[in-house]
Parts: structure tokens; C-alpha cells; sequence
């Protein structure tokens, strides 16, 4: 799968006669379900679309597996699901599986996934969902980097992502979260149910000023020492400046807190065929 993740340590190092086998050994095997299993017009489906599993043993077509949010156990045939390596590398996921993927609820503007081409190993392809679900190839060079943008290369995926995590640099957006990375796992039952903290409610008009601007850690105070903290230095800030100077930075801020990328974004990144 080429350079995928960097950094890897002397113990762990990557067996140079298949990397690849290497790298996929790292880490659990999870994979991700691509359509409902069995069928809802056959029976009640065990495992649903974008869900995560675990696998416990491949048998052929048969897959045994078990489910990351329910904890079900149960056979899935391998043409159903497609493994998922780091979280955000998808195996043998098609460009409309993408899509059904990242439109799916628990993700959000800037959710991605990186599929690798169902026709040819080593072709990726980058998946973000914004208004609709945009998709870039990414390109490789001879010396096995790669790269969106030929102003932009990157040694491997990984750093590719960590750079379109903080930065747009002209894709749609900023990359968020890996896709279905929402998925919330059961809470342990031996450790009972979450403590419930309890208030005090109280009225603001009642509460003394010097409580507000007082940064002694006292328990009997009613307003929190972070919100006091927090008082004490805008207060300190603000007396600093003069009003009108404080209101025209003000102005500054909100004037440059929007900023919309052009539509165009990179040009000939966004594509089209099947891939």
C-alpha cells in the first residue's frame, strides 16, 4: 500500500519484503459494513451499513465477526464489508460506497476517507463530505511520493492528512474527522452508571461583584474559579485600551472571522470517472 504511515520504530520495523503485509499487521483488523446484512426484505438485518467490526476469524467467504457498537457476534460474507486501516484508509471502497459512507448520520462537514482503487492496488483516491461528497485523486511519483496539488508533495498518506487537517490549502474544506469515527462504544456495564452532578441554581443579580473579580480558590464562592479567572483577565485587558480602539479591533476581528474558499478550489483535482 506504498508509504502509508511514517515513523515507524526499530522493533516494529517494516519486513522489506512485503510491506505492505507489514503494515496491515499492525494493527486489529476492523472492517466496515458496505450494505445491510441480510437483506431487510429477507429477514431483520444483524449488521447494518457504515457499521464497524472486528474480526474474529476469516473462513473463506464466511467472515466471523464482531461488532464494535453492540458487541454481536456473527458469520458476514466477506463481499459485505471492507477492511479500514488507521481509521481513515478504506480497502476496495467504490466512489458512490463513498459517498453512501460519509452521507451517513454521525458525520460532518469534513469528514474523509482515503479508498484505495478497487481495480489496482496503490491508487487512492481522497473522499471529504461538504455540501455534497467532493473526491480527489491523489497522484504518486516515481520516488513514491504523493500529492493532490503538484505544488504540494508528501512522503507518505499520513502526512498528506495531518496537512489537510490544518489547513484546506484549496480542497473544499478542512479535513474534520475520519468517516463514521462518531461511532460511540458501549459503555462497560461492571462500571454502572455515570455519576449525575447536581447544581445550585442561583440568581446572578443577587451574586456580589467582588465575587466576580475575586481569584482566591474559595469553595464558598458561588461562581467558579475558571469563570472568575476568566473575568478578572478581560477586565484587566480591557482597562488597558482605549474604548474606542477596543471597539475598532472589534470590528477587525468580525470583518476577518468568514473567509469562503473559491468554488473553483484546486483546479483539476476534483474528477469525475469511477475510480
Amino acid at each position: 500500500m506504498g508509504n502509508v504511515m511514517r515513523g515507524v520504530s526499530a522493533e516494529n520495523k517494516v519486513n522489506t519484503g512485503n510491506p505492505e503485509t507489514s503494515l496491515k499487521g499492525t494493527e486489529d483488523e476492523v472492517v466496515v459494513v458496505l450494505q445491510d446484512y441480510p437483506a431487510p426484505e429477507i429477514s431483520e438485518p444483524i449488521y447494518r451499513l457504515g457499521e464497524k467490526l472486528k474480526v474474529v476469524a476469516q473462513e473463506a467467504y464466511w467472515w466471523r465477526v464482531r461488532s464494535i457498537q453492540t458487541g454481536k457476534e456473527n458469520y458476514i460474507p466477506g463481499s459485505h464489508v471492507a477492511r479500514v486501516y488507521h481509521g481513515w484508509l478504506f480497502e476496495g471502497v467504490e466512489r458512490q460506497k463513498a459517498e453512501e459512507l460519509l452521507l451517513l448520520p454521525g458525520n460532518r462537514v469534513g469528514s474523509f476517507l482515503v479508498r484505495e482503487s478497487t481495480r489496482e492496488r496503490g491508487l487512492y483516491s481522497l473522499s471529504v463530505r461538504h455540501r455534497s461528497v467532493k473526491h480527489y485523486r491523489i497522484f504518486r511519483l516515481d520516488n513514491s511520493w504523493y500529492y493532490i496539488s503538484p505544488r504540494l508533495t508528501f512522503q507518505c498518506l499520513e502526512d498528506m492528512i495531518n496537512h489537510y487537517s490544518d489547513s484546506a490549502d484549496g480542497l473544499c474544506c478542512v479535513l474534520t474527522s475520519p468517516c463514521l469515527s462518531g461511532t460511540i462504544q458501549p459503555p462497560d456495564a461492571s462500571l454502572g452508571a455515570p455519576p449525575v452532578v447536581m447544581r445550585r441554581n442561583f440568581d446572578w443579580n443577587k451574586v456580589d461583584r467582588n465575587q466576580l473579580v475575586s481569584t482566591d480558590a474559595c469553595n464558598e464562592n458561588m461562581v467558579s474559579y475558571g469563570v472568575r479567572n476568566s473575568i478578572a483577565a478581560y477586565l484587566s485587558f480591557a482597562g488597558d485600551q482605549d474604548p474606542s480602539q477596543v471597539k475598532s479591533d472589534s470590528r477587525k476581528k468580525k470583518s476577518k472571522s468568514l473567509y469562503v474558499l473559491p468554488e473553483n478550489g484546486l483546479p483539476n483535482t476534483d474528477y469525475d470517472e469511477d475510480f
